[in-house]
């Protein structure tokens, strides 16, 4: 699969023949509503098998090999090129396809009101082959230690159409947000965490869950030692019965990390305890802040690095964003948040407005600033082709678990095109 920025000149006619494509073969795999009107800057994914290179000065035969993880000698061979021959500037290369990876693949779903939407479901049913499990978001916990479901619709004929593994998603969200105060009688009072586990598990049982997942936020610092031991009787209890035990965690960077959403989540114990963890590695730039790259890879990789001084590889899920934000400016705190947006969502507002999308080389991420027909400014922050193939990268590079999508229901049909060509799905679970 390659990857390929537009720029200035282009169209869609000539980067069909740049590729040996047809123009269809692009225009369906990123979804094109406008193929005639592509913007420049904009990421496209060109389904061939392998990619082309194009050679800069200064290459040769060994720095390619090197920098796609190959031989001088293959790219020699499979370009029909003598190996001792110089490469002139411009010259296209075929670079074979590596051998894909195997990884699991989780995806989030959460519904709003009472059913799940015809869109989403739909969404959910196209993307099933591509995930190992599925987690309805989510089930909150009333007062007397039963659980409020989330809407489910046909989650689980999709699922077992599919073999996805279904994830019970269990959080302390109240009234719409996460409640410190109900986190705490979870982790601390021990008749109620005797009837929420009974609960859970016959819901468990009788709606087929693989994996229970303990989504707690912004529970107060004081009560970490108890969420670890929660989350030991929970893993006792849900293993005698066969079930996995899984959490999600904040994106700390160090032990130490102070803040509401931190204190309380201690890596090292969810490591030895949980089936696997999910890194919440996103929202660097939120609704409410200032404008950022919601997932810049830099913080991202310190995340990850920290979790894996303590805990396997293989029980990290990196958490990645389906999605981007556009901020009205001048960025005023406690103001209007920030509109949450799908990546081709955002390509779209780019082109309404003609601008360039631009690319950040060190966060790894696509933005880009407009001003409206009322004269506000804006900036937009968004993931593209680019930024998920440096988490995909990421993923490769240090043996992770896989990534774990939030949230399902935003189009950005070019991660789902790179998944497929770089990694097998493990559906074993």
């Amino acid at each position: 699969m390659q990857i390929h920025v537009v720029k200035s000149g282009d169209s869609i006619y000539s980067i069909a023949n740049q590729y040996s494509v047809t123009m269809d073969e692009i225009i369906r795999a990123n979804e094109l509503d406008a193929p005639n009107n592509l913007v420049i800057g904009q990421a496209l994914v060109i389904p061939i098998d392998g990619q082309y290179y194009f050679v800069q000065s200064g290459d040769s035969f060994y720095s390619i090999a090197q920098k796609f993880g190959t031989t001088a000698q293959e790219l020699a061979n499979v370009n029909n090129i003598p190996l001792q021959n110089s490469l002139p500037v411009g010259v296209r290369l075929y670079i074979p396809p590596q051998p894909k990876t195997e990884a699991a693949f989780n995806g989030y779903a959460e519904s709003y009101g009472e059913e799940v939407s015809p869109e989403l479901e739909e969404y959910v049913q196209v993307h099933a082959p591509s995930l190992t499990y599925l987690g309805p978001f989510s089930y909150q916990i009333n007062n007397d230690g039963t659980l409020k479901p989330p809407p489910l619709n046909n989650y689980f004929n999709i699922a077992k159409q599919n073999n996805v593994a279904m994830m019970l998603v269990v959080t302390n969200i109240k009234g719409g947000s996460f409640d410190k105060d109900l986190g705490r009688k979870v982790v601390t009072d021990t008749n109620f965490q005797n009837k929420l586990l009974d609960n859970i598990i016959q819901v468990a049982k009788s709606k087929n869950f693989t994996d229970v997942h303990f989504d707690f936020e912004f529970l107060p610092q004081e009560n970490r030692n108890d969420y670890n031991n929660f989350l030991r009787k929970a893993k006792k209890r849900l293993s005698d019965e066969g079930f996995q035990m899984s959490t999600a965690l904040a994106p700390k960077k160090s032990a130490e990390q102070k803040g509401a959403w931190y204190t309380a989540h201690d890596y090292k114990t969810h490591g030895e305890v949980a089936d696997f963890v999910v890194l919440m590695t996103y929202e660097w730039g939120y609704s409410g802040g200032p404008p950022l790259p919601v997932s810049p890879i830099g913080p991202v990789r310190e995340v990850v690095n920290y979790a894996l001084s303590v805990m396997p590889a293989n029980k990290i899920f990196l958490g990645q964003n389906l999605y981007g934000y556009d901020w009205t400016l001048p960025y005023k705190k406690g103001g209007d948040p920030a509109e949450a947006i799908s990546p081709q969502k955002a390509i779209q507002r780019a082109r309404k407005y003609n601008v360039e999308i631009q690319f950040d080389k060190e966060a790894q991420a696509p933005f880009y600033k407009y001003t409206d027909e009322q004269g506000n400014k804006h900036e937009v922050w968004f993931e593209d082709a680019r930024s998920i193939q440096a988490k995909f990268d990421l993923v490769k590079e240090l043996g992770l678990k896989g990534i774990s999508y939030w949230k399902l229901g935003l189009n950005f049909p070019q991660n789902w095109e790179l998944l497929e060509s770089q990694f097998n799905v493990n559906k074993q679970v």
